[in-house]
Order: C-alpha cells, then structure tokens, then sequence
C-alpha cells in the first residue's frame, strides 16, 4: 500500500532535484528517504528515478506518476483542511430562522455580518417562521438556528433558549389616529388603550409578541379588543397602516415599517421585549462557533452573555 509518505517523499525529490536536497527540506535522513523511495518502486514494480553520479532524473514511469502524486497530495491537504474548517464550525450552510417581529436589521443584521466576515467558508439559509414552529423544526433537526421572541409557551426537550437582549415597546398607530396630535412627554398610558381595536391578539397556545402584549394590558384591567382584520405577522404593519387599528410593536419594527405608520412611547418602563436565540443542546461546531459568535459581538461591552434557559 502506497503511503502519503512515500508520495511525499517522490514529489519532493522531483522538485528540488536530488535526495540529499529533499532530505534536508524534509528534515529526514537521507538513507531513509532512499529506503522510502526503493519501497515505493518496489511496490510500484518499476523504477521511478535513474540514479546518477550527479543528480537522479525521473524516468518515463517517473514522469507520468508525478503530477498524479502531486495531484493526490493537493487533494490530500484541501481534504484535511476542509476536514479541520468544518470541525472547527468553520465551513458549512447554517439554516436560521427568525419570527416575523424579529426583523433582519439593525444589529441583528450587523452580528449576522461580523460572523459571516468572521467564518468566510459559511453560508446562511434564511427563512421566516413562527417562534413555535421554529421550536419543532429544531427539535426535529431541520433547523439549525432561531431567533425568537419571548415568551415561548410550547418548549421542546433538546432545545435551548438563550435571551439575547430586550428592546422597548412602541404603540404603532395608523397616520391619522388621534393619539397622534396629543401624546403626553411621558408616554402613551396602556390604560388609554382599553376601546382601542389591537390587529394583534394572541393565539390561546402560542407565545410570543402578541401573547406579551396581552399580558402588559391585563395588567391595566383589560383584555385588548380585537379589530376587524386580525394578525400576528408581518402583515399588521399594513393594517395599521390601512387604520384598521393599533398595535404593541417593537422599537426595531420601524426598521421595516411603512413611514407613514406613527410609532409613539409608552409611558410603562415595563414595556420591553426580549429576543432570543434558540437552537438544539449538543449542538455542532458549526452551530457552537455561531452561537459564541454572535452572542459576543451582541454583548461586547453590555456585561456577560446571559445564561441559557429551558
């Protein structure tokens, strides 16, 4: 059996011009480089070099196993190097997904760009799913990454959620809508809020946007009165552009919102949502390195990375 030695050994003798050369750019003995090239002729069954009193010349056998040698070991050391980059989490297509209140912007986008300038051999596959069904698509591996928002109320053993950073909340009103020509300096009070009609109700069993908002006008002693058109996806951003009513949205929402659409402080500090990034326990290099990645770019400078939670 030919070793990768052996191939070594030959290619570099061809290249520098004698065995005693190859010997010393080798950092090997030259009796044992001789050794090494009479067994691979042996196994070969035909010489290889036509030794001279002056230098060795590749014989016809020699000259037609060359650049196949050469060839093996470039394809030897790119499959070593590719072998050692995916391990690394250095190479591959990672599949993520975000929620459509979870826009690919701000510094979302940025992270995602310092990782991918960071991991030159990756590629990304992007698609927008609901928080829940992220969740499943982890759980059944067809998913490597999801971005979130919280609460999750249907968790998945084997997968991991990690809160990234929270953001405020914003009450996102048609153009003309009243509480745009009277907005207290301290904020819209939710209480304000009790006969307004929400384009955004939570579904019984799902987290999310939606269910939060609900949560914080319960506080207040309301349940949110549904509009006419309902939704829970990026969708809303036109109805309450079209005046079919208001909604709770997160400060990076504008990033995506029709200019028209006005976006207006709560008076509440409680009014914040939390972003999260959720993939499976035990995860591969590749989702590990942009999992530490991302995380650290995100929290560079804001303190530790938080903790995970289930």
């Amino acid at each position: 059996m030919i070793s990768t030695r052996q191939l070594r050994y030959f290619v570099e003798i061809a290249e520098s011009g004698s065995f005693s050369a190859a010997a010393e750019r080798l950092f090997v003995a030259q009796s044992a480089l001789s050794r090494q090239i009479k067994e691979l002729e042996g196994q070969l069954q035909t010489p290889l070099f036509e030794r001279t009193a002056r230098q060795p010349h590749l014989t016809a056998a020699g000259e037609a196993f060359y650049p196949r040698a050469r060839n093996l070991l470039s394809e030897l050391n790119k499959a070593s190097e590719m072998a050692t980059q995916v391990g690394n989490g250095q190479l591959g297509t990672l599949r993520l997904s975000h929620s459509s209140t979870v826009p690919m912007s701000g510094r979302l986008l940025q992270g995602i760009s310092g990782y991918l300038e960071h991991c030159s051999g990756v590629s990304m596959d992007i698609v927008k799913l609901s928080s829940d069904v992220q969740i499943e698509e982890l759980a059944e591996g067809r998913l490597d990454i999801g971005l979130l928002r919280l609460p999750v109320l249907r968790q998945r053993d084997g997968v991991q959620i990690v809160p990234l950073y929270s953001e405020r909340l914003l009450l996102a009103v048609p153009p003309d809508h009243p509480l745009t020509m009277n907005t207290p300096e301290q904020g819209i009070d939710l209480a304000l809020l009790k006969d307004q009609p929400f384009i955004s109700i939570p579904h019984p069993q799902r987290g999310g946007l939606s269910y939060l908002s609900a949560e914080l006008c319960m506080r207040q002693g309301f349940f949110p009165k549904a509009a006419r058109v309902v939704s829970r996806k990026t969708t809303q951003l036109q109805l309450i552009q079209a005046g079919f009513g208001i909604a709770l949205l997160p400060e990076s929402m504008q990033d995506i919102a029709p200019a028209n659409i006005h976006f207006l402080p709560l008076a509440d500090p409680d009014c914040q949502s939390t972003i999260a990034l959720a993939y499976r326990q035990h995860p591969t290099p590749l989702v590990e390195q942009f999992v530490q990645h991302f995380s650290s770019n995100l929290h560079h400078g804001s303190g530790p990375a938080p903790m995970p939670v289930r």
